[in-house]
C-alpha cells in the first residue's frame, strides 16, 4: 500500500508534515534517485533518502516504538527550535535523540504556561494538532474585570474573531475574588491565541494563562515548572486512540 511522502517522513520524525513540503519543494528529498515532489506516494520497497540520508523501511518505522513526553512550560519559552534574539526554547530542557528529534504536538504562546507534548511521531503529532481532531484543550485562566453572565454566554455562544467562529464548549468559574478570577475554560480547535482574544472580545484581560489537559492528558502536580516527564504507555494509548482511523491503526499496539 502506498502512502504521501511527508506522511512516511513525518512518522520516521524527520519533520512535521508542512516542514516536510517545505523540503520537498526545496529539492532535499529524492525517491529511487529521484527528486520528489510535492503529493508523491510511495511504498515500502522505495528508496528515500533525506540530504543524503537513507530512510529505513517504513515497515520497519511504523514498528519502532515512539517516545511521547509530557512538559510543563514555563512563561517567556518559545516554541520554536531556535530564536534569532536568543530567547530559550521548550526544545532546550528535553532529553537529547541520537537518529530522531521531538516533535511539539501544537503550541502555547510566550506567556502560556502549562500542558506541552511531544513526541518522535510527526504523524501523530500532525493529527493530534490539526483542528479536524477536535481535541479538547483545557486552560486555566485568571481574568481581570468584571464578568458578567451575559458575558460568560456570548463566549459559550460563539463570537467572531479573524473570520473564525470562536467559542469555549464549557466555562467553569473556579475561585478568587474582586477583579481578579480564576475560570477553566475548553476548546477544540486551539487557534493562535483563541483563548486571550475571547476573553478581549468582551473587554477583559487575561492576566494568568496555563493549559492543564490535552484530550485525555492532565498535566500533573508532580511536574514542576520546565520539566518533563515521559508518558506511560497507558496514556499514550488513549492519546492514540483519540486519533485513530483505519490508516492509523498501526499505533493501537505502542
Amino acid at each position: 500500500m502506498s502512502e504521501k511522502l511527508q506522511k512516511v517522513l513525518a512518522r520516521a520524525a524527520f519533520g512535521s508534515r508542512r516542514e516536510i513540503e517545505t523540503w520537498i519543494i526545496q529539492k532535499r528529498i529524492r525517491v529511487n534517485g529521484k527528486i520528489a515532489k510535492v503529493g508523491d506516494r510511495v511504498i515500502n520497497a522505495d528508496l528515500i533518502l533525506v540530504d543524503g540520508k537513507r530512510l529505513t523501511s517504513h515497515r520497519g518505522v511504523r514498528e519502532t516504538k515512539r517516545r511521547f513526553l509530557i512538559y510543563n512550560k514555563p512563561e517567556n519559552e518559545i516554541c520554536t527550535r531556535k530564536d534569532p534574539r536568543g530567547r530559550p526554547t521548550v526544545f532546550d530542557k528535553l532529553p537529547s535523540l541520537k537518529h530522531e528529534r521531538w516533535i511539539s504536538v501544537g503550541r502555547l504562546d510566550f506567556n502560556t504556561t502549562g500542558l506541552l507534548l511531544f513526541t518522535t511521531d510527526g504523524d501523530i503529532a500532525n493529527r493530534l494538532a490539526h483542528p479536524s481532531s477536535e481535541i479538547e484543550r483545557e486552560y486555566a485562566v485568571r481574568v481581570m474585570g468584571q464578568v458578567t453572565q451575559d458575558m460568560v454566554e456570548k463566549m459559550h455562544k460563539g463570537v467572531i474573531i479573524d473570520e473564525h467562529l470562536c467559542r469555549f464548549t464549557d466555562i467553569q468559574y473556579f475561585g478568587g475574588e474582586g477583579i481578579n478570577r480564576w475560570y477553566h475554560v475548553v476548546v477544540m480547535q486551539g487557534r493562535n491565541r483563541e483563548v486571550r482574544k475571547l476573553w478581549e472580545s468582551q473587554g477583559l484581560k487575561v492576566s494568568r494563562l496555563k493549559r492543564v489537559r490535552f484530550g485525555p492528558i492532565f498535566m500533573p502536580s508532580t511536574i514542576k515548572m520546565g520539566q518533563f516527564q515521559e508518558l506511560s504507555k497507558k496514556d499514550v494509548d488513549k492519546l492514540v486512540k483519540s486519533v485513530a482511523s483505519e490508516d492509523c491503526c498501526c499505533y493501537s499496539s505502542l
